[in-house]
């Protein structure tokens, strides 16, 4: 969750709290943790209590809306009849994408100046001056 801060930005947010809060930082943190375990208790329960009136085990990751859908009204044959007529689209883009890929790395190979001999110096065309005086 917090992959991309640094020890210096931790201490920062340390001292921070310590300025806000002072002496009451451990009784906010443990406010704060028993916040987050109720939190987790009550989608616990509430997922219990779907499984219950479902009638099937129901997985917190299951509420999403496609998952549920996926899991509970469609069968295995109605998924295969609607993945089917785009199954056949997916592979050819992606044999089309694996081609331009190989492609692409073919062209930064053969452009690649450390790999191979320099290529003949050319001096690109100077820009022509046009006169504005008009007298």
């Amino acid at each position: 969750m917090f992959d991309n801060l640094g020890a210096f930005e931790v201490g920062a947010l340390l001292l921070l709290a310590l300025l806000i809060f002072g002496d009451r930082l451990p009784a906010v943190i443990g406010d704060g943790l028993r916040m987050v375990r109720n939190l987790r208790n009550m989608a616990r329960n509430a997922t219990t209590d779907l499984s219950r009136e479902l009638g099937t085990d129901i997985q917190l990751e299951d509420l999403h809306p496609k998952a549920f859908i996926r899991k509970h009204l469609l069968s295995e044959e109605d998924e295969q009849a609607i993945r089917k007529p785009l199954q056949g689209i997916y592979d050819d883009l992606r044999t089309d994408v694996t081609g331009v890929h190989k492609e692409l790395k073919d062209v930064a190979a053969a452009a690649d100046l450390r790999s191979g001999p320099a290529p003949a110096a050319t001096t690109p065309p100077r820009p022509r001056s046009f006169d504005t005086d008009a007298t």
